[in-house]
């Protein structure tokens, strides 16, 4: 599986891996669309950037994303009304600043930014009613959108809300380019570079396999953050999403669609293409799903069915991670230190809000606050509802920890792939076992089919067939048996 995104640029641009002990102002962690705004805000700012990416630019959520820079987001703006009101306004604030940032700086790079609108669904009756709650929570927070009784689609829905005026880009492209124009403004960007911890102190030592870098201030913009210390591994549930691009006749589709009921279906089409039909959906809990290659089989089998689509052009999947609070976690790492910093929580939405969260770290850093900032803390009193959702799903993450020892103990046979013994060994065929045990909190890994990749159903913590880090917040690789 390979990102159609990652082959529309013919020449991406490649840094070199760090060799050699450096000293900055910041250490930014992830060279996905957060890290590399952070980087380039500060850069600009006169601040010297260090930027760590454990493979390559974009090669996380960044480079799997559907590429919608949309503020109608599902039913994002309900929930998050449910949970906390009082930031509804910010949250949508926010996002429109992160939008606004990210469309000016393709208008000014000549980037595509093609404007779209977006377009959430409903198909059942319980989703009409989730579709109402919707509507009135963007009203609320100001968005004007308007009931769409045709929303265009080649099958029958139950009603439609409709946002004109969003965006959709290639958010591969565009981030290499603020990766490329922070390197120009000073920042120093090194691919192929893992970073295995922080240690405290005057100033933060960011180790990394061959070097270790000082700085001020340290940028976690990986996904999940890779440090445990702000216990967000126990306020996040790790998300496992699927895309297929198919070439079609015309444009497939005139707006970014997305139905708000399950199984997800996420429709636009690519940039700048409109011959390509970007489909996405079927997501699950990193490490908990039967088969991957049957969740891609099912989102193809549906394209090809409902669009009269052929064969794919690409297929791949994306990770993201939904927070307990409702709202984004954009912030100190912990609340009593002042240097770490962590972005996570984006629930599949972040495009508009990863671009915010960026500039909302740098601002952070130079002290320069924006008036939305206080809807994205990344610590604040949780509510009642934020206490039960965290409750949830540590309860599940518990039953899936006893579920993997016990049915590692008790699988007896040869074959493979295969996750079995005690202490569980993991089998993918190719000769060379592997310790089953998740570097990370000791979960059991899970085989994924698609991807051929070992994934833990903890926390989301995925490694290669060879067991290498791959993302989630383990740091080292799962050890040859």
């Amino acid at each position: 599986m390979h990102s159609w995104w990652y082959d529309q640029s013919h020449a991406r641009p490649t840094y070199a891996p760090l060799s050699d002990d450096l000293s900055c102002d910041v250490v930014v962690v992830g060279a996905g669309l957060v890290g590399a705004t952070t980087a380039l805000a500060l850069a600009r700012a006169g601040t010297s950037v260090v930027v760590l990416e454990g493979r390559t630019v974009a090669a996380g959520t960044t480079g799997g994303t559907t590429g919608k820079v949309s503020l109608l987001q599902g039913s994002r703006l309900s929930t998050i009304r449910r949970h906390h009101s009082e930031h509804l306004q910010g949250y949508v604030d926010a996002n429109r600043s992160g939008q606004e940032w990210i469309r000016a700086f393709c208008e000014s790079s000549g980037l595509p930014y093609d404007v779209r609108d977006a377009v959430t669904y409903a198909t059942t009756a319980r989703g009409e009613e989730s579709l109402q709650d919707e509507q009135g929570a963007c009203i609320e927070a100001g968005l004007p959108v308007v009931r769409d009784p045709d929303p265009g689609l080649p099958y029958a829905v139950r009603g439609a809300i409709r946002l004109a005026d969003q965006g959709q880009i290639d958010a591969v492209a565009v981030t290499d380019r603020i990766v490329a124009d922070a390197v120009e403004a000073g920042a120093q960007v090194f691919e192929d570079t893992r970073v295995l911890g922080v240690d405290g102190g005057d100033r933060s030592r960011v180790r990394t396999e061959r070097a270790t870098v000082t700085a001020r201030h340290v940028v976690l913009a990986t996904g999940t953050p890779i440090l445990d210390r702000g216990g967000f591994f126990a306020r996040l549930s790790p998300k496992r999403s699927y895309a297929a691009a198919f070439r079609t006749d015309g444009p497939a589709v005139d707006a970014m669609h997305l139905s708000i009921d399950a199984p997800t279906r996420s429709l636009r089409t690519s940039t700048p293409d409109e011959t390509v039909l970007i489909v996405g959906g079927n997501g699950h809990t990193t490490g908990r799903a039967r088969s991957e290659a049957q969740k891609v089989a099912d989102l193809v089998a549906w394209a090809g069915e409902t669009f009269e689509a052929g064969e794919p052009l690409a297929t791949w999947s994306a990770q993201d991670y939904s927070p307990a609070a409702g709202l984004p976690y954009v912030g100190r790492l912990f609340p009593t230190d002042p240097s770490l910093h962590v972005a996570t929580g984006f629930d599949k939405w972040g495009m508009a809000m990863g671009a915010a969260a960026g500039l909302a770290l740098a601002g952070d850093v130079l002290g320069e606050t924006p008036p939305w900032r206080d809807a994205v803390r990344a610590w604040r009193r949780p509510g009642l509802r934020d206490a039960a959702t965290a409750a949830a799903v540590n309860a599940s993450v518990g039953f899936e920890l006893g579920k993997g020892w016990v049915t590692a103990a008790l699988t007896r046979g040869d074959s493979t792939p295969s996750v079995r013994g005690v202490p569980p060994c993991a089998d993918s065929g190719d000769g060379a076992p592997l310790s089953a045990v998740c570097t990370h909190l000791g979960g059991i890994v899970e085989w994924n089919d698609a991807e051929r990749s070992w994934d833990c159903p903890l926390h989301g913590s995925r490694f290669g067939e060879d067991g290498s880090v791959l993302e989630g917040p383990a740091t080292r690789p799962l050890p040859h048996r």
